[in-house]
């Protein structure tokens, strides 16, 4: 029976947390559930789900992080069911990007 205004997960023992480690990519979104000790940081359980293995691109050093869309910093400690995202760099700055779609609405006269 699950409580109405408890977590929506619960801790595989009194001594570890479950954690969800994800990453997309344009094509392709990974989400990894790892089990890590209490008190463990962002990037304790980065290592433990090997993503750093599977994604050579990642540079764990450099990694922007967060937890539910909001940005911590790799020593973050982690509770319960939190979900670690690591973010890609943006490809366009926001700025570009607007003016290139405004571009893209704009008739163009020949």
């Amino acid at each position: 029976m699950r409580l109405l205004n408890g977590p929506s997960r619960c801790t595989v023992s009194a001594d570890l947390l479950e954690i969800e480690v994800v990453y997309a990519r344009p094509e392709q979104q990974v989400l990894i559930q790892v089990s890590v000790p209490d008190g463990s940081s962002v990037r304790d359980a980065i290592v433990r789900s090997n993503i750093l293995s599977d994604e050579p691109e990642l540079d764990l050093e450099t990694l922007a992080v967060g937890i539910f869309a909001r940005r911590v910093t790799l020593d973050y400690i982690l509770k319960t069911g939190d979900r670690v995202e690591i973010y890609r760099p943006l490809t366009m700055s926001p700025v570009d990007a607007r003016r290139w779609r405004a571009k893209l609405k704009t008739p163009q006269l020949d």
